[in-house]
């Protein structure tokens, strides 16, 4: 029963695009099919409307259950909005097949019954296979289209939610990067500097204004190189190394041939952030961050699996934001591996001179 309800009696209860096509072909396919075949005995006469419409549910229904399966294994191959055609073509086929084959089937079983007073003839069949052709234009014509749109609609809805997480993400950067609590480390770090070598301290103030300035002006970039990703990183690390001293292990070892390629600006330090987040350091056991690129042309960024074992439960928000960046630049996603040791995270990088 599960299977006769899903496949023949589905489609006329079910609120699919196409029930209404369905619905619509009933009273062509028992009237005017079995007064074209018997003339007007079928309704004059209760036996043989009774034969007549229990043979035209029986092939409907049979006619719906396959030609709903077509369109559905279609779709499957052609699920893309420019494939439209190649859909629409595809199962306007497979359907001229099968009523093809069903039309011939209907009039030779009507012919088996002397009551019907049916004889089978190929002419009686063409109107059959014109009036089933003209059927399935509309039908898959009408199906094809339901669902380009549907796909429009639903792409629509996807970029406008990845718009609103690319605002979202903007206003959540600016606020951790201009967080207080990372200026107020900072200062303090700066003033036990400053009575201890005042020349550090000097290159302290420096890098941290430089750091500022790149984060204010991240916003404004969708892409910037490794090279500038990594010189930044650079004087990033540089005031990490001051704040946790022999703690905290940052490498970075980028090949050459690759710095030209483009990432989201404050990918890395991100990456960085969420590592010193989630992650124990201490002098004798120091958080390893290391940050290379791969052969083919991705950057990696590990670190030592050092969980904190006492922690407040948090999202990984930056890891969310970073991935919905490339989404919303149509990039292959991020790549989480966690391992007895590492736990990696690989992001693509962009050659914008290829346009990928």
């Amino acid at each position: 029963m599960p299977l006769v309800r899903a496949y023949l009696i589905g489609p006329f209860v079910d609120p699919a695009p196409e029930r209404r096509y369905y619905l619509a072909g009933i009273p062509v396919f028992l009237l005017a099919g079995n007064c074209y075949l018997m003339g007007l005995r079928y309704v004059r006469e209760w036996p043989l409307f009774s034969i007549g419409t229990l043979i035209s549910v029986v092939f409907y229904g049979v006619l719906v259950a396959i030609l709903r399966g077509i369109a559905l294994e279609v779709i499957g191959y052609f699920p893309q909005i420019r494939q439209a055609t190649f859909r629409t073509v595809t199962m306007l086929g497979l359907s001229a097949v099968i009523t093809t084959v069903l039309a011939v089937l209907y009039v030779w079983l009507y012919s088996l019954l002397p009551a019907t007073g049916v004889t089978f003839s190929w002419q009686i069949v063409q109107p059959i296979w014109v009036i089933s052709y003209i059927a399935d234009v509309f039908l898959c014509t009408g199906i094809s289209v339901y669902y380009t749109y549907s796909q429009w609609e639903r792409n629509q809805v996807e970029n406008d939610r990845l718009k609103r997480m690319a605002l979202q993400h903007k206003f959540d950067t600016l606020k951790s990067d201009l967080n207080p609590h990372f200026l107020f480390n900072s200062l303090n770090s700066l003033s036990t500097l400053i009575s201890e070598d005042t020349t550090k301290a000097e290159r302290f103030v420096d890098d941290l204004a430089r750091v500022y300035r790149y984060l204010l002006q991240a916003g404004k970039h969708e892409l910037v190189t490794l090279q500038t990703e990594v010189e930044y990183t650079r004087i990033y690390t540089n005031l990490l190394s001051i704040r946790y001293g022999a703690s905290l292990a940052i490498e970075l070892d980028l090949k050459h041939d690759y710095l030209s390629l483009s990432l989201p600006p404050l990918t890395i330090q991100t990456l960085v952030d969420n590592a010193i987040k989630h992650n124990i350091m201490s002098a004798t056991k120091p958080l390893i961050i290391r940050a290379t690129t791969t052969p083919d042309g991705r950057l990696e960024v590990k670190n030592r699996f050092q969980r904190k074992i006492n922690r407040i439960e948090t999202t990984r928000a930056g890891l969310a934001n970073l991935t919905a960046r490339y989404d919303l630049l149509g990039e292959n996603k991020l790549v989480i591996k966690q391992e007895d040791q590492w736990f990696t995270v690989t992001v693509p990088l962009i050659d914008l001179a290829q346009g990928t």
